[in-house]
């Protein structure tokens, strides 16, 4: 047995002689410590092989068939599967999730298990081009609605991932983020699979009433909260803050008695729900760290209710490291932001002047597929302390290649995306309209592509993706299959633009 990173036990240029296989990705090829590890492709079908000498036990770990290719040395071909993705894990640290702490960072969802590859070569480029930069990966990113619009599991999402950076030659950290979770057997699901990365959302109680309430009406929200989990009660709430001023990097704050009242009223539910599912989180004993979003919610989150936010976690002991507010303006689903660019640096600027007092924890940056606009101010604001959540552009990229290599299926699509659009818009930041989005027979197919660019097209697509996936998904994924490269180049150049901003500022 060798020493870690010591390739001298087997010999690279002997072993792809061996080997002499056509179908082999060169890119995966991996040697680590005491064997050689790589993946074979035959059209959409995988095989992974590792090579060690005779008796090594990390053959042992894996699930497949062994033969001798030498005197010396067994090789096994396994299938890529969940199993053998575990393994793999174990085998090649790098691939395992681990917290990732507060450098930059950046998830990309893929609703489609086939994403990564062209994920991993955006992060690649960006290593090659701003060498003095450095962005956290996380490539399992999915939310648990969207894994039950999608019928994958936690275990299947973090495999699809695996296999996709391990294909792609990926050498670097990686996270797992388990997204949007609601409940403690959210967090099980996410556990057992080996994630890293918990975003906790509790919108469901976030009281959105409270922003316009009367003084009544606040005291009466405030009486039903749950004290118990807070571990406090009405009187100590206000006497804690009620005065109180907070100095910022470059401004300061004071908490006056309604503000109180009314961030109590409209977040103390969140906070005490999040307050549960952290402990229950860190009673696991797991390498994990905590993210808490309230980004999906009615009315913009104030710099005095970040405060209160981020006080309150920290009174209750909650380690969490990063938080997502509800931003001013508009993040829609799919497109770039809507809104007044100036008040939105303002605004974030004081919000990073927060994260860093009250820490530091990283910005979140939700709903931030094709945000261009507002990736810059982001990276500057935070001083490259942010985290940026991706998630249905890698679909919508997906269905550019599908509508330039099979137009019929790519119309088809569109017909019954307009046709579910109303129904599965339901729990998503949209204004779309089908009313306004062009019409596909008017277009040839050497431009139906361009489709994707009109903004009410590309938000119906990409909040119908469940039930676009229900009826033509295994056409969908023949098709990506067929033209990997293609979609890979795809992703690589759309994701480039996301990290790019972020490179600049990375810390």
């Amino acid at each position: 047995m060798t020493t870690r990173n010591d390739e001298t036990a087997l010999d690279r240029d002997m072993i792809l002689r061996d080997i002499a296989s056509a179908n082999i990705v060169h890119s995966s090829f991996t040697m680590y410590e005491s064997a050689a590890y790589w993946l074979e492709m035959t059209g959409d079908d995988k095989t992974f092989c590792v090579v060690a000498r005779a008796g090594d036990t990390v053959l042992a770990h894996f699930r497949g068939e062994s033969g001798a290719t030498s005197d010396t040395l067994t090789m096994m071909r396994c299938p890529a599967d969940s199993v053998n993705g575990r393994t793999l894990r174990a085998a090649l640290p790098w691939l395992t999730p681990q917290p990732l702490g507060l450098q930059t960072s950046a998830g990309c969802g893929d609703r489609l298990g086939l994403a990564t590859p062209g994920h991993v070569l955006a992060f690649q480029r960006v290593q090659r081009e701003v060498p003095d930069s450095h962005i956290a990966a996380i490539f399992a990113q999915q939310s648990i609605r969207e894994m039950t619009r999608t019928r994958r599991t936690p275990d299947e999402v973090l495999t699809d991932a695996t296999w996709g950076a391990f294909q792609q030659g990926w050498r670097d950290q990686v996270g797992a983020d388990a997204d949007h979770l609601k409940t403690t057997e959210d967090i099980d699901a996410c556990a057992d699979a080996g994630y890293s990365f918990y975003t906790i959302d509790p919108g469901d109680y976030v009281d959105a009433e409270a922003d316009s309430a009367s003084a009544d009406q606040l005291q009466r929200k405030i009486a039903d909260l749950p004290w118990d989990v807070l571990e406090s009660s009405p009187d100590d709430l206000i006497a804690r803050y009620d005065g109180h001023t907070i100095t910022l990097a470059h401004e300061s704050l004071t908490l006056d008695r309604l503000a109180i009242m009314r961030a109590a009223a409209k977040y103390s539910g969140a906070i005490a729900h999040v307050a549960r599912m952290y402990r229950h989180l860190a009673a696991k004993h797991i390498p994990s760290e905590l993210e808490v979003s309230v980004d999906e919610t009615e009315t913009p989150t104030t710099p005095s209710e970040h405060v209160f936010i981020a006080s309150e976690l920290r009174r209750l002991g909650v380690q969490w490291v990063s938080l997502a507010p509800r931003y001013i303006g508009e993040f829609e689903k799919g497109i770039d932001y809507i809104g007044d660019l100036d008040a939105l640096t303002t605004s974030i600027a004081t919000h990073a002047a927060i994260a860093q007092a009250f820490g530091p924890y990283k910005l979140s940056l939700h709903s931030g597929s094709d945000k261009f606009s507002v990736y810059g101010i982001f990276a500057e604001a935070t001083n490259g302390m942010v985290h940026l959540k991706t998630a249905g552009t890698s679909y919508v990229e997906a269905l550019r290649v599908v509508a330039q290599s099979n137009p019929t299926l790519f119309r088809e699509i569109l017909a019954l995306a307009r046709v579910n659009y109303d129904a599965d818009r339901a729990s998503y930041h949209v204004s779309a309209e089908t009313t306004r989005a062009p019409d596909a027979a008017q277009f040839t197919n050497d431009v139906l592509a361009n489709l994707l660019d009109e903004p009410n097209t590309r938000q119906i697509v990409h909040v119908t993706f469940g039930s676009t996936l229900a009826t033509f998904g295994s056409s969908i994924k023949a098709t990506l299959h067929d033209h990997a490269a293609t979609y890979a180049t795809v992703l690589e150049q759309h994701f480039y633009r996301h990290l790019l901003p972020f490179a600049q500022s990375a810390n």
